[in-house]
């Protein structure tokens, strides 16, 4: 095991629960949009984006270790594989038929993002931050304390 391994374990979170609080924040800031184009060129009302997070399954060095035989006991981190856009939920009809968007019946297509939930995942991704730093900080203190032990 690597002295450093722990702390780019951490850090790694960190990276991951930065980018989720981001996709977060996008999703409650584009909460009213009703026009967003697609990739595919369409106009549609924004779709609610979420992160997929999996195992970082680490450098060449951790494969080499595990075909010689060395275990590792510190975890590789997290890695965002992807940023996916929530297809399943329906977007909202509200009626408004002064709205620009409206259609022929006076309904406008609202996002389907429902705020209560993004303010859930904000606070669950701002827990896990918190929870990432207080491992990096305690890991940089045990660090140092070993620097301290060779004097």
């Amino acid at each position: 095991m690597f002295i450093f391994s722990s702390m780019n374990t951490t850090a790694s979170a960190l990276t991951a629960q930065r980018l989720r609080m981001d996709v977060i924040s996008s999703n409650i800031a584009n909460v009213d949009t009703t026009r967003a184009k697609q990739a595919n060129g369409q106009w549609e009302p924004y779709r609610r984006k979420s992160v997929t997070l999996t195992e970082d399954t680490g450098q060449f060095s951790s494969f080499l270790n595990s075909a010689m035989g060395k275990t590792e006991n510190a975890g590789n981190g997290v890695k965002v594989t992807r940023i996916n856009e929530d297809n399943r939920t329906p977007f909202k009809l509200v009626f408004d038929p002064t709205h620009p968007d409206a259609n022929e019946e006076g309904y406008v297509q609202m996002p389907n993002v429902d705020l209560l939930t993004e303010m859930v995942d904000l606070v669950s991704a701002t827990r896990s931050y918190e929870a990432n730093i207080t491992v990096f900080n305690a890991n940089k203190s045990m660090l140092t304390k070993a620097l301290e032990i060779g004097k």
